[in-house]
């Protein structure tokens, strides 16, 4: 555990290190502790993306009340994580509606935050169709995560090619 009590790390692999050993505490409190603390420090997309604690899909409603930390951070990686996570762990049996306002009402403008909140959309077209669409449909999105949406839920194998077509005519 030496590792991860000498933040900040110098170097790239030392981040993506110290995330690997995250992922792999069983303990879900001893987990969170030590996410806790290294997040603040993530820098760069790869290292936040690649931090899926095993721990998190049997405490999910305590995961879920963390999220809503996470995306009211001021730094950029921790709002990522937090619709990563929603994204990981709630659009499949977990899910309900509500994900998709969080996330949509995400106040961040940087470019990783933006970009994860249109993958996030664009995989909730393809898990839940129904509910997510109505987002593009309506704007409720930023014209950018909008249109982001749409390309990358075109170029998605889970989407059908009627689902194509109809979301090229929702295009802002």
């Amino acid at each position: 555990m030496l590792v991860m009590n000498m933040l900040p790390h110098k170097f790239y692999e030392e981040n993506n290190l110290h995330a690997f050993l995250i992922e792999r505490i069983a303990d879900f409190d001893l987990c969170m502790a030590q996410l806790e603390s290294f997040l603040p420090y993530v820098d760069n997309w790869a290292t936040c993306d690649g931090m899926k604690p095993k721990c998190f899909k049997k405490n999910k409603a305590a995961l879920k009340e963390k999220i809503s930390h996470w995306l009211a951070s001021d730094h950029v990686y921790t709002v990522r994580y937090g619709v990563l996570m929603l994204m990981t762990h709630f659009l499949d049996s977990d899910f309900t509606e509500d994900c998709l306002e969080r996330v949509a009402a995400v106040k961040g403008q940087e470019y990783y935050v933006q970009m994860v909140i249109a993958w996030y959309f664009a995989t909730a077209l393809a898990k839940q169709w129904d509910s997510s669409v109505v987002y593009l449909q309506n704007q409720k999105l930023k014209p950018w995560v909008h249109n982001k949406t749409i390309q990358k839920a075109i170029e998605s194998y889970r989407i059908t090619p009627e689902q194509k077509a109809y979301l090229r005519t929702l295009r802002v």
